[in-house]
């Protein structure tokens, strides 16, 4: 039975197949581009990986360099407050007036440091007591509400709404019966 006979099978008279010295070279040249696209590939992925390594580099480096110099502006704040203080200590015979303008100007100037670098004082007096921002040093018998803070022994401090030192604080309870 011929191919002409098989159905599906359709030989183009006018194609002859290719002779294996042909289809040797078809293939070597195919396999010689696909080793030239492998090649390819490989210099754009080491090319990647290296971008890739540098980035991370210098993210790293940008991170010590945060890490190293985040608090330089809060640092220039702050010396301001060190001339002042300074300068207080080199007057010869400062007057009680003088010693307390110098030290009203040196704390509105601590102050505007701080407001700067996002610290603020959490003074908590007649407020509810908060455990997340507040300790408690005791309980003290008073006509207040219970739990509401009675005291501030030491105000607290927040960086950016960050409790970076909770306040301490003496804490209102209920008198004891019969009191």
């Amino acid at each position: 039975m011929s191919d002409a006979n098989v159905p599906g099978s359709e030989s183009a008279p006018d194609t002859p197949s290719p002779s294996p010295e042909e289809r040797l070279a078809g293939l070597e040249s195919r396999l010689a581009a696909s080793e030239a696209e492998v090649a390819r590939l490989q210099d754009e992925f080491l090319r990647a990986k290296a971008e890739a390594e540098n980035v991370r580099r210098r993210a790293a480096e940008d991170v010590a360099r945060a890490h190293k110099f985040g608090i330089e502006s809060f640092a220039a704040s702050l010396l301001a407050v060190r001339d002042s203080l300074e300068a207080a200590l080199a007057v010869g015979a400062p007057t009680v007036e003088s010693l307390r303008e110098g030290v009203e100007i040196t704390h509105r100037q601590l102050t505007a440091a701080f407001e700067k670098a996002g610290l603020a004082e959490e003074d908590p007096a007649g407020r509810k007591f908060d455990p997340h921002r507040h300790q408690a040093l005791s309980q003290v018998e008073s006509d207040r509400e219970p739990n509401t803070v009675v005291t501030v022994v030491q105000k607290g401090y927040l960086l950016n709404d960050r409790v970076i030192r909770p306040a301490l604080v003496m804490v209102a309870r209920e008198p004891a019966p019969g009191a």
